[in-house]
């Protein structure tokens, strides 16, 4: 059996991605706390030592506000991090795996990006994670770079946008969810899948990875409070003005899987299937 080495394993796309390889690979699973990507020797030594077929390269600063508050921890990890574990993929001639993030455009984009579209990172976050993309086209020659955007997922773990709002949307009548903010939401589950169904083509390069569709979080919120089945909260439409991070956001990280559809597959269902079969399997 073929060997996965994935980084980042503990993380919330890290254990779906688990769940979904451990069906064809046999898994090496790594976690930043354990062996550190910052230190080039250690990664380099345990990847060498599991001699994988494939590295899932997970492990990351995922704090947009955290990022933007300490830039080069940020790149120590998502930039330097990236390049030490392609040296270590280099090294043993084993393909990577990497994930991006839609945050990599400028957000100025009426319509979902397309792998084609310029970058032009929107925070300090995307910027480390662009470094990244960068630092592996430069070494590697077998890869793949999948980009996707607000990730959804943990299960009863779940401490991020889908459970904020049920918790809220439950505990109150009301609740303001931002209208000028838009993304592809994305379930780790299915993104697993379809980075699994993948990565056997060669067909290496950069693709764009998420449930179709283009929504705004009051949109997503909207969606998340029905299938959650929460009939008595209300959701008001704010601007993003009221709610001030320190990272600024894009106004558009939707994302069309172009590269995929002009390889004539649709390995990504429609986003709200996917949020509703995890609000009702998890929060319901």
């Amino acid at each position: 059996m073929d060997r996965i080495y994935i980084t980042g394993a503990k993380g919330m796309l890290g254990k779906a991605a688990v769940s979904v390889f451990a069906e064809r690979y046999d898994i090496f699973p790594g976690d930043f706390h354990e062996t550190d990507v910052r230190d080039a020797g250690a990664i380099a030594e345990e990847i060498h030592r599991a001699k994988p077929k494939f590295v899932l390269h997970l492990a990351a600063m995922t704090d947009v506000d955290g990022c933007e508050t300490n830039p080069e921890e940020a790149r120590r990890i998502n930039a330097v991090g990236t390049k030490n574990v392609a040296l270590a993929c280099r090294r043993c001639d084993a393909v990577m795996i990497y994930v991006s993030t839609g945050m990599v455009y400028d957000g100025r984009k009426d319509s979902p990006y397309v792998e084609f579209d310029p970058v032009s990172p929107a925070n300090a976050y995307a910027r480390s994670k662009h470094e990244g993309e960068l630092a592996i086209r430069d070494l590697l020659s077998r890869f793949y770079i999948f980009s996707t955007c607000w990730l959804f997922g943990g299960g009863r773990d779940d401490k991020k946008f889908v459970a904020k709002v049920v918790e809220r949307a439950r505990g109150s009548r009301e609740l303001k969810a931002v209208s000028d903010k838009f993304g592809s939401p994305t379930y780790t589950a299915d993104l697993a899948r379809g980075m699994f169904g993948f990565i056997e083509s060669g067909l290496y390069g950069r693709y764009h990875c998420v449930n179709t569709g283009c929504v705004s979080r009051l949109e997503m919120a909207r969606e998340i409070v029905t299938a959650a089945g929460i009939g008595n909260c209300s959701l008001v439409s704010v601007s993003s003005d009221e709610f001030p991070l320190p990272a600024p956001r894009p106004r558009m990280e939707a994302m069309r899987n172009y590269n995929f559809e002009l390889l004539g597959l649709s390995p990504m269902r429609g986003w709200k299937e996917a949020l509703g079969e995890y609000v009702a399997s998890t929060f319901a």
